[in-house]
């Protein structure tokens, strides 16, 4: 992932991979009507209890993959079900997978990880609209007024 700099000077994250796209940070720049959409689809797809798990499961192996034989067992759902909703990650391209003989590996694309956090990441040095940058910088842990207490 890199960083870009426009002659608006707005920070544009540029993530590698096959259909990937440049995206700015929602705060940085509104994004256009198609990258909306392709980012839709990506959140739709995360919105569905059973696929954010799935991609917590997969996520946390050691290798960054895992067998769908160990993914259907960690639920109390059935094999198609549990094919479904990895067909619906996979077509949003948050996983990929690998057929090895009779079973199939899945694992996590890391551009999908990183196009989706550089969407949600605050740039360095923002502040709300209304709020004093002085007092954002100000602010101590642990301190009144702390807005995180």
């Amino acid at each position: 992932m890199s960083i870009q700099h426009t002659s608006g000077d707005l920070a544009i994250i540029a993530v590698a991979g096959a259909d990937a796209c440049a995206q700015p940070a929602l705060v940085s720049e509104p994004i256009d009507e198609e990258a909306a959409a392709d980012l839709a689809q990506v959140f739709k797809a995360l919105g569905d209890p059973v696929r954010l798990r799935l991609v917590s499961l997969i996520g946390a192996r050691e290798r960054g993959e895992v067998c769908v034989c160990d993914l259907t067992s960690a639920f109390e759902l059935s094999q198609p079900t549990i094919s479904h909703h990895l067909k619906v990650l996979r077509e949003a391209g948050i996983i990929d997978s690998e057929r090895r003989g009779t079973w199939v590996y899945y694992r996590l694309v890391p551009a999908a990880l990183e196009r989706m956090a550089g969407l949600l990441t605050v740039p360095v040095g923002y502040v709300p609209p209304g709020r004093d940058a002085a007092a954002e910088l100000q602010v101590e842990p642990g301190v009144v007024g702390d807005p995180l207490q």
